[in-house]
């Protein structure tokens, strides 16, 4: 899974998107007229330009130009204000007439299209006054903050300017969460067990122990003396002023008032409208016109299809007992656990350094950032997921990092290590993500735009994608790589189950144990991430089933002209994208491919 911001945008139809009017027609290029071509085109570049101006006026994260609330301002004025603004943005793109668009900005209208719905749906539901997931929230973000490596003078006053916003900043959270609790928007309980890990540690005695104090400790030495006395002085108070104040009341808001009110039932569906919402979730999430039943019943046919597979690889590896027994054994026999978090960290960069030796055959362009091998940081552990993709901008200077939960050792199967790796570092979410930001001729919020559907559902693909690259030889490994396809299939039906037919944590967790051979541990983090993100889990299925029909089918019309790697270039050419349009991209290049290869020569005959 790709590290994401807090709550990603709610819900978009897709239904125009799916329409033929306005999909690139891979069998003859577009025959608009060219006065009209321009005016679109006019248009797009207007609602681009208004859209990049708002993103900077209101999301701007550099803290450069801010002199009020450099984080940001977060009322549920603010989000209303927002919701309006995207609402106009909405209806300049929808008048736009896409059909006389060439296929490039066909898709950008598209995208557009898509964020801006989705940002309308938003304030329509309200789900702004629910900013914190099980393993996530507005407190947690903050946090990223001091990772910054101020370079000069400037940048650590911008840094300082964030520190000391923070109580404001907790200030309107504290307010969206509690007209949240009055409305039922908010996260139940049960799953906030533990939950004081991701602010008390931030709550400290001495400026010198908070993570927030690493960028001073590393402040150039070419800093006058001047200068530097001064800025570490304004860090040490703005660390015990505004930061661990800000924590402080984190921790009494949410120990005094959000822990003792919130709702003691799961699932979105007890929220106001919360059975439409989660409709508009599962269509956001698939990119595709599907209801919940839909999905949860095609769930169940890729539970029955997977277990077959699994049953197989069992048999294989010799077990003589049922499966039930031999999920006991992949959780209990010591051989398939790390002894020590290095171990479990050197056994991952082994695995993402032989996958990378793999890249070349399978994918024409390689991106040029690197990535890293890390421990998921320990203020976010205990409630996080196996492992993780934390993507950094092409502009920085940072590394993407692949990062690996060593919390709770006997929780961290090394026979799912494998398809674990290949999906968040490479060829999964660091090769797409990283390649993404280098497609430097398509609009800058499709460099960075992630589509849950294509993002996930390409890591998970690659993840299949494996066993072309020389992965699971050990039947083990194998069984483990079916049991993260399972995982995805089980999400269709649990997170459904959840939101939609009223299933229980316990009978989600109970669904996972006996189908997978997740831990014990994951199996209950999982769950209760699907119950604080409603929708999201089933991104991931649905997009690789996508991805492998379009390579079937290409596969299938090209023949022996079917190139991997060209069709992998193409999959990733246009950053992430709805399934919908990722159809139109995978035709059109299929058509191109059918001209280029079988284009009779010209007859010289009689002349």
């Amino acid at each position: 899974m790709k590290m994401l911001p807090l709550i990603p945008c709610l819900l978009l139809t897709l239904s125009a998107l799916a329409q033929p009017r306005t999909a690139p027609r891979p069998n003859r290029p577009a025959t608009a007229q060219p006065a009209a071509t321009n005016l679109a085109t006019e248009q797009l570049n207007a609602v681009l330009k208004a859209y990049q101006q708002f993103q900077g006026q209101e999301y701007s994260r550099r803290g450069t130009g801010r002199t009020t609330n450099p984080l940001g301002s977060f009322s549920e004025a603010d989000h209303i204000r927002r919701g309006a603004s995207y609402e106009n943005l909405l209806k300049q793109v929808t008048a736009i007439d896409v059909r006389s668009l060439p296929a490039d900005e066909r898709i950008t209208a598209e995208l557009l299209r898509f964020v801006f719905q989705n940002e309308v749906e938003q304030v329509r539901y309200k789900s702004y006054l629910n900013p914190i997931l099980v393993d996530y929230g507005f407190h947690i973000g903050f946090v990223g903050n001091a990772s910054a490596t101020p370079a000069n003078v400037q940048e650590f006053e911008n840094y300082l300017a964030k520190l000391r916003d923070f109580p404001r900043y907790v200030r309107q959270h504290i307010d969206l969460m509690r007209k949240g609790l009055t409305l039922g928007i908010a996260q139940p309980a049960v799953i906030l067990e533990g939950y004081e890990t991701t602010y008390e540690p931030h709550i400290v005695d001495q400026p010198e122990k908070s993570q927030f104090w690493r960028p001073f400790s590393r402040m150039p030495a070419t800093f006058p003396e001047s200068e530097r006395s001064r800025l570490l002085a304004d860090g040490r108070r703005a660390i015990m002023d505004s930061v661990a104040a800000g924590f402080r009341m984190v921790k009494t808001f949410f120990d005094t008032e959000y822990l003792p009110k919130a709702p003691t039932k799961i699932g979105v569906s007890n929220w106001p409208d919360g059975l439409d919402y989660y409709e508009q979730r599962v269509r956001y999430y698939t990119t595709l016109p599907m209801t919940a039943r839909q999905v949860h019943e095609l769930g169940l046919k890729e539970v029955a299809r997977i277990r077959t597979e699994m049953d197989s690889v069992m048999r294989r590896s010799g077990f003589k007992g049922s499966f039930a027994e031999f999920l006991v054994f992949l959780r209990t026999d010591p051989q398939f656990y790390p002894k020590t978090p290095k171990d479990l960290l050197k056994e991952a960069a082994y695995i993402a350094k032989q996958a990378e030796a793999q890249l070349p055959t399978f994918f024409g362009k390689l991106p040029r950032q690197p990535f890293g091998v890390a421990p998921v940081p320990d203020y976010l552990a205990p409630k996080y997921t196996g492992g993780r993709y934390s993507g950094a901008s092409i502009k920085s200077k940072n590394a993407g990092y692949y990062w690996v939960n060593t919390y709770d050792l006997k929780s961290r199967t090394l026979y799912t290590l494998e398809a674990l790796t290949l999906h968040e570092a490479v060829p999964g979410h660091h090769l797409q993500t990283a390649l993404a930001q280098e497609l430097t001729d398509l609009p800058a919020f499709r460099q960075n735009l992630y589509v849950n559907a294509f993002g996930e559902g390409w890591a998970l693909y690659t993840e299949w994608l494996g066993r072309e690259m020389g992965f699971y030889q050990d039947p083990y490994s194998d069984f483990g790589r079916l049991t993260y396809e399972m995982w995805r299939a089980c999400r269709l039906v649990v997170d459904t189950g959840i939101h939609a037919f009223g299933w229980s944590r316990d009978q989600a967790m109970k669904y996972l144990q006996d189908n997978t051979a997740l831990s014990l541990h994951e199996c209950r983090t999982e769950t209760d991430r699907y119950i604080s993100w409603p929708g999201q889990a089933l991104s991931y299925k649905i997009g690789e089933l996508k991805i492998k029909e379009l390579r079937r089918k290409a596969e299938a019309e090209l023949g022996a002209a079917f190139d991997i790697r060209e069709f992998h270039d193409e999959l990733l050419a246009q950053g992430t994208v709805t399934m919908p349009v990722l159809k139109t991209i995978v035709d059109a290049y299929i058509y191109r491919k059918k001209v280029t290869t079988y284009r009779k020569p010209e007859s010289h005959s009689g002349r």
